[in-house]
């Protein structure tokens, strides 16, 4: 399967039309037929956000409802990975949820990270495999 692993940003920007990213959110949006598959130290990072930013967290909620993002990880299961992902990429600082998203792209082994963060450009799924990306041109 070809699964699209969500980050922060791109929900973030999906649901704030201030962002400078919404249009590409939005048209990536529309392309996607799958569920998006993600965590929840993604979830728990974009609502923070989003509340932040004055931002109602009512239509993220909305997504994961709706079936269209879709909680797909157990950290309790991943930790001893999650720590050495961590451990590994200490000097970025690696958060958790890029940490869980790292980890979900070993697992999912033909999945993109759909994200806006330039440090996944730098992490390696497998200690040395390129993680696939779908993100806008810069």
């Amino acid at each position: 399967m070809n699964e699209i692993l969500i980050d922060t940003g791109p929900l973030v920007a999906y649901l704030d039309r201030s962002d400078r990213d919404h249009m590409w959110a939005k048209d990536a949006f529309k392309q996607l037929v799958r569920p998006l598959l993600t965590c929840e130290a993604v979830i728990a990072e974009a609502l923070f956000l989003l509340r932040r930013g004055g931002i109602d967290p009512d239509g993220l909620l909305c997504l994961i409802s709706r079936g269209l993002v879709v909680p797909d990880f157990s950290l309790a299961t991943e930790i001893g990975a999650i720590h050495q992902l961590m451990k590994t990429y200490r000097n970025i600082p690696m958060s958790l949820a890029d940490a869980c998203l790292v980890r979900m792209a070993e697992i999912h082994e033909h999945s993109k990270v759909m994200t806006l963060d330039s440090d996944f450009v730098v992490y390696r799924k497998s200690r040395r495999k390129v993680i696939p990306l779908l993100r806008p041109e810069r």
